[in-house]
């Protein structure tokens, strides 16, 4: 087996109680599965949220950790239900716990016969998805030691348009707290107002509530929280969705900035 599959970063400055999780900017594929996928799909592999984990990076500077998966989604995907119960039952594609197909339903792997059977799902969640469920609870159990209480931030990113989830073009933002049970009200309250200082449009758990990441940890009872955030990547990409806009980047990091400011007081 590959190394670990997530990667760790410490803040540079006075530690405070969030956790960014970033688990699906990975690209890489463990050295046994290099030649499953199609060769040309693995150069880029799409459904990746790109670059999400540079755009939070600055976060560092506050005083979060970070950590992000390394791998790519098509090998496991870290937010949905181990057990691959469906988030949603509304009718929309959702694709699974390891992909066959991307989401727009084409074929990933070289043949049919390469595509994961049971054993090969097992082993994967025991080598590439526990290890991060269980560096994240690490990681907020340290931190609900350290200061009584911790938040984390699922951080993604999403085409402006799927057609195949959804008939119109996304909300530029869309905070996640699986009907307001992952965090509490202060909380979810103090994300909005900063999410909604800029000038992007925010909706609140329509049309994604939080994927099993979120609603896995989240446990405000605790004290421990967890939202997600899903974001257009237009809006820290290029209209083509393919390279990282510095210029667009900044201004969500600026509304990201006073977000966590105002979560960072709700915590205290």
């Amino acid at each position: 087996m590959d190394s670990k599959p997530f990667i760790v970063k410490r803040p540079i400055s006075e530690r405070i109680p969030i956790l960014v999780s970033v688990p699906h900017c990975g690209t890489s594929f463990p050295n046994e599965l290099n030649d499953h996928y199609k060769i040309d799909l693995m150069k880029a592999p799409d459904d990746t949220d790109w670059y999400v984990h540079d755009l939070y990076d600055f976060l560092l500077k506050e005083g979060v950790t970070i950590i992000h998966a390394k791998y790519s989604r098509w090998v496991i995907d870290l937010n949905r239900d181990p057990e691959s119960k469906p988030l949603y039952d509304d009718g929309r594609i959702i694709t699974a716990l390891a992909p066959t197909t991307d989401f727009f339903g084409s074929p990933i792997y070289n043949s049919p016969e390469l595509e994961p059977d049971d054993d090969e799902v097992e082993r994967r969640v025991k080598n590439y998805y526990t290890p991060y469920y269980e560096k994240v609870s690490e990681l907020l159990q340290e931190t609900k030691r350290a200061f009584g209480k911790a938040l984390l931030w699922d951080a993604h990113s999403i085409r402006h348009f799927v057609p195949t989830i959804r008939k119109e073009v996304f909300p530029d933002m869309i905070l996640g707290s699986n009907d307001e049970k992952t965090a509490s009200t202060e909380l979810i309250n103090a994300a909005l107002e900063g999410l909604r200082s800029g000038e992007f449009k925010v909706n609140h758990n329509s049309p994604f509530k939080g994927g099993h990441i979120t609603r896995n940890f989240g446990n405000p009872e605790n004290n421990i929280h967890a939202l997600q955030l899903e974001m257009n990547k237009i809006l820290y990409m290029d209209d083509a969705e393919k390279e990282y806009h510095p210029e667009r980047a900044a201004k969500v990091q600026e509304v990201l900035k006073r977000t966590f400011k105002l979560l960072k007081e709700e915590l205290k």
